[in-house]
């Protein structure tokens, strides 16, 4: 015979999961200190500046 699975207590389980995986992608998303945040935003401008001066000028 197979054994007594309580499923109020699964279905907590994955819950909690899932709850977890959530935080993991919020920490990821919004977990970032306001120099890192500015770190990221000047290499984006510095690269875009570096995009737009290797532009070709078109006759």
């Amino acid at each position: 015979m197979g054994d007594v699975v309580n499923l109020r207590s699964v279905r907590k389980a994955k819950a909690r999961v899932s709850r977890e995986v959530e935080a993991q992608a919020n920490r990821a998303k919004f977990g970032r200190t306001k120099g890192e945040k500015l770190r990221e935003a000047q290499e984006a401008e510095r690269l875009g500046k570096t995009l737009d001066g290797a532009k070709r000028e078109e006759p």
